[in-house]
């Protein structure tokens, strides 16, 4: 059995552009998808996959490890650059669907079997539409507490929100009444059995991201995510110790060696890895193999395409310390008819079952995707007040 050929299918999704990742085999009828979309980053990571794929063809695809050491190691730069990182991550999900498909069990069953019978979602506020979630103004309390109940009728007992602001290295209280106001009205509109995660999407320094969690710690959050850059071990660290509530991050790490910090550091209780982007299935089981030696949770980060969504589960079957799956579901209305799912989803809490359909247990409507092709993605730039450049 040989790799034949890899494929990049593009599908604009407006705030991303969705990369489905096809590895095609010299078996008819035998070929896997993975996903490697990393938005504002298109055609740099389909560049990254057409340089991995002289390194891969003819080769074995069920050769899974073998591959992935190919990619990581060879021609001299490593890997663990977020653009190429994700390249690989792309290819290696796709190589295990495929292992799956030649076994003909589902991907968690070549890691043991499910761990457990079922996997939570949580969704983001507006279900992943860009407007309800990264725009809403963060002085709208109302608008959050609307958005929190519509989520709860949805069916999800979980959701996320950015409810933080873009503020300075250094203010004053109005952007901490703000995050209160807002986080205070979505308790009150859902009540104490729902679970609320605040994402700070790493907007405040240190120390803001310190006297954030401390204002919204009487809410009791299921966690608190990125109170400051992921650069700044030492200072997430600071502020996990500072407060009761659990701290998550870890989307913007690559490779199991900057996970390695975190975790020595206590950083966090939640990690958030995204399969996409750390070096795929094969990394991610590493690194939760790591986690599980320091008792941390596992949550990764997924808003992204629908294939990311089916790897992320297909993990979460296998991994003990899986606590729940991120999950979009109104970022554009036609989703659902890119994919075939494997695995089923009931309304009532948004509890996912496992797929008994081999490999990833999907299949990507290539006739659909080709209707929505690449556009450049909605530009996201955030300025200060005073003219200065902040983060998004």
């Amino acid at each position: 059995m040989k790799i034949t050929a890899i494929q990049t299918h593009v599908c604009n999704a407006r705030m991303r552009n969705w990369i489905f990742v096809k590895v095609l085999t010299d078996q008819p009828g035998l070929w896997g998808w993975g996903e490697a979309t990393l938005e504002w980053h298109s055609r740099s990571v389909i560049g990254a996959v057409e340089d991995l794929t002289p390194l891969l063809l003819g080769e074995d695809p069920r050769r899974v490890e073998h591959l992935w050491q190919k990619m990581y190691r060879q021609h001299f730069w490593h890997g663990n650059g977020i653009v190429r990182a994700t390249a690989i991550s792309g290819i290696d999900i796709a190589l295990w669907d495929i292992l799956g498909k030649v076994h003909n069990v589902p991907v968690h069953q070549l890691w043991g079997g499910p761990v457990r019978d079922s996997i939570r979602l949580y969704c983001h506020l507006g279900g992943g539409k860009m407007e309800d979630f990264y725009q809403t103004n963060p002085a709208d309390a109302g608008r959050f507490a609307d958005l929190a109940v519509k989520a709860v009728e949805e069916g999800f007992t979980a959701f996320k929100t950015m409810a933080v602001p873009w503020t300075m290295p250094i203010e004053g209280r109005i952007p901490i009444e703000y995050a209160t106001r807002c986080v205070r009205a979505m308790r009150e509109a859902v009540g104490d059995s729902i679970d609320i995660m605040v994402d700070c999407h790493a907007r405040p320094s240190p120390r803001m991201g310190l006297l954030f969690a401390r204002a919204l710690e009487e809410f009791g959050l299921y966690w608190f995510e990125e109170p400051c850059w992921p650069e700044t071990v030492d200072a997430i660290a600071d502020v996990q110790r500072a407060v009761s509530t659990p701290i998550a991050s870890g989307e913007r790490l690559v490779s199991q060696y900057a996970v390695r910090e975190y975790l020595e550091k206590r950083a966090v209780s939640i990690l958030q890895c995204d399969i996409t982007h750390v070096g795929g299935l094969t990394e991610m089981r590493r690194i939760s193999a790591m986690a599980d030696a320091y008792r941390v949770a596992l949550a990764p980060h997924n808003p992204q395409g629908p294939v990311s969504t089916a790897a992320s589960l297909e993990f979460g079957f296998s991994a003990p310390s899986y606590i729940i799956c991120e999950s979009v579901h109104n970022d554009v209305p036609w989703r659902q008819d890119v994919v075939q799912e494997g695995f089923t989803v009931e309304a009532n809490g948004r509890l996912v079952r496992p797929s008994s359909r081999p490999g990833l247990g999907i299949e990507i409507n290539e006739e659909e995707v080709r209707k929505h092709p690449f556009q450049q993605e909605l530009p996201q730039t955030v300025t200060y007040r005073d003219g200065s450049v902040g983060d998004w």
